[in-house]
């Protein structure tokens, strides 16, 4: 009796034993496919609809086919998660995983990419101002990288022009307004002292307020994203000719793309690679076609005189001696040199 008591108890062990080691073995083969599993949080300013967000949509929609849904892209966009700054904020501190950032927010991060858009450097040679960035791109993603971001493509934001609320005919009488500059942005307050002019900084999403309210008479964007942001509502005039070139990019920090599985990494990149290249194409044309629709809303284009405009090259250097190893650093000064 004795005997066959033990015997049930030892069957019962064994069975016992083998359960916990096929549960083992079911978590261990199981645990390569959970840890696969990468959703990266994206901040982006840009609202549904316009050609970043329908570009990310796609861009999204395809890396989670080509992944078998283990790497996912969830965008917030029209600034839902905050303006640029308080997205990279949250990037840090490990609340988001990436943004799509212009160049304000880029120098926060690393500081030589902002030499691409000091003032007065490409005026309407849009074609080298891309060619420059094309150069100079493994010395900024070298930045990026060693601020642990991995750069998955530079947008092409434009050229930016000047827009006002009341007329302004030369740099002059750019000195009676108030022009906004992005608050906390060192490149465009350089500029506004360099030219003794008033300034107001702000955060992005509040400029169209400040525009309604007189807080502001003058803001500066790429002809695409005035008509984005609707700012062509709230002012009359634009100056006729480019300030500056602005880029952006397509940031994921290191602590999150470092959990997307190898083997997908190089997909992810390709698939990125591929639909911002469309984007960047269709935001040329665009710009283009903004930029006369601002005309055709009844803006008044303003032409400053040449004397001024060549005095914009006089701007650049005070800018560019002023910031030179403060933001950006003395080879990028040198290399862009090359590229004008």
């Amino acid at each position: 009796m004795k005997r066959m008591k033990m015997i049930k108890m030892q069957k019962s062990f064994l069975f016992s034993a083998m359960f916990v080691l096929m549960l083992a073995l079911t978590t261990i083969l199981l645990t390569p496919t959970l840890l696969a599993e990468v959703t990266l949080k994206v901040g982006v300013l840009p609202p549904k609809g316009t050609t970043w967000a329908n570009t990310l949509e796609a861009l999204a929609e395809e890396v989670a086919t080509a992944t078998k849904g283990e790497v996912k892209f969830k965008m917030y966009f029209g600034a839902v998660s905050g303006d640029e700054p308080v997205v990279l904020r949250k990037i840090r501190m490990g609340q988001m995983s990436g943004g799509v950032f212009t160049g304000r927010t880029l120098g926060d991060i690393s500081g030589d990419v902002r030499i691409m858009e000091v003032p007065f450097t490409f005026y309407e040679k849009r074609d080298r101002a891309w060619n420059a960035l094309s150069k100079l791109s493994p010395i900024f993603n070298e930045g990026l990288k060693k601020n642990k971001f991995k750069n998955l493509g530079f947008l092409e934001v434009g050229q930016v022009y000047l827009i006002s609320s009341k007329k302004a005919s030369n740099f002059e009488e750019l000195k009676g307004l108030k022009i906004w500059s992005w608050d906390g942005d060192l490149l465009s307050n350089t500029l506004i002292q360099s030219m003794n002019l008033v300034s107001v900084p702000l955060a992005l999403p509040d400029v169209l307020a400040s525009l309604s309210t007189g807080i502001i008479d003058a803001a500066y964007a790429s002809p695409l994203a005035i008509l984005a942001m609707q700012w062509q509502t709230k002012v009359k005039y634009l100056i006729d000719f480019p300030v500056t070139y602005s880029i952006g990019a397509f940031l994921v920090h290191d602590s999150v793309w470092n959990k997307i599985p190898k083997n997908y990494q190089d997909i992810v990149e390709e698939i990125c690679k591929k639909h911002i290249q469309k984007a960047n194409e269709l935001t040329i044309k665009e710009n283009v076609e903004a930029l006369q629709a601002i005309k055709d809303s009844k803006i008044t284009f303003v032409n400053f005189p040449a004397g001024d405009i060549q005095q914009g090259k006089k701007i650049r250097e005070d800018v560019i001696s002023k910031l030179k190893d403060k933001l950006f650093s003395a080879k990028v000064v040198e290399l862009i040199a090359k590229e004008i």
